[in-house]
């Protein structure tokens, strides 16, 4: 872990695509055991930043510790192998094979066949619907069910930070509910868990801490419900 007692210190960001600079200098910290979300308005850099942190883009600039070792620029496989493990936006999800071997997609790197199995355990426990249809095939599945499936997948290596970008996007109010409790439950069973969101308000209203980025840079940091009663943020991203 980072001498300070984080998990996760991004830290002066600087990172885009090509010659198209998205981050200018974006500081990123998570605690353990901690839920973090991170919001702001499209265009903002959070999916980017999430990308940089675990190694689909290589930062320009700026350093990126997790649990005491250097990761910056790291490719993902290492990063992974680490214990970060990250849920891109877009429920993917291998339509073609059923939820159990999506699940076991996931737990690749994992050679221990035992592990595995506790791997499985804890995903059914958490998620009880993956174990009911855990031979149906994830094409078949309602967008909310594929979101638990591909976090469920994203929790088979076992992770010690799970970043999860856009969980709820797409999902009907029901499925929304329902996955901003299932990380609530993530919290409780000591996961710990960045999540970049536009559903601002509930993504505060379940994080210990928040980031709301803007264009690119840091803009307002605090408790998440420090910031869901800041009437800065509370005008100009949560319409009130």
């Amino acid at each position: 872990m980072a001498g300070d007692g984080f998990l996760l210190k991004a830290d002066g960001i600087h990172a885009g695509y090509g010659k198209l600079e998205i981050l200018h200098g974006v500081s990123l910290e998570v605690r353990p055991q901690e839920l973090v979300s991170v919001i702001g308005p499209n265009g903002a850099g959070k999916s980017t930043g999430f990308k940089t942190i675990v190694g689909l883009l290589r930062p320009t600039s700026g350093r990126i510790l997790f649990d005491g070792k250097e990761v910056t620029g790291l490719p993902p496989y290492e990063v992974l192998r680490l214990g970060l493990a990250y849920v891109p936006q877009g429920r993917i999800v291998f339509p073609q094979m059923t939820v159990l071997e999506n699940l076991e997609m996931g737990a690749y790197i994992e050679s221990d066949p035992a592990r595995v199995k506790e791997a499985l355990e804890r995903v059914y426990a958490l998620f009880p619907i993956l174990a009911e249809r855990r031979h149906q095939k994830a094409g078949t599945m309602s967008g909310g069910e594929q979101q638990m499936v591909a976090i469920g997948r994203a929790l088979m290596t076992t992770p010690k930070l799970i970043l999860l970008d856009e969980p709820s996007l797409g999902l009907s109010p029901k499925f929304v509910t329902q996955i901003f409790d299932k990380l609530l439950e993530m919290k409780r069973a000591g996961y710990t868990l960045m999540v970049v969101e536009q559903n601002a308000a509930k993504a505060l209203s379940v994080a210990d801490r928040g980031y709301v980025l803007e264009l690119g840079r840091n803009r307002f940091e605090g408790t998440g419900q420090a910031l869901l009663n800041n009437p800065e943020v509370k005008r100009l991203y949560l319409g009130g």
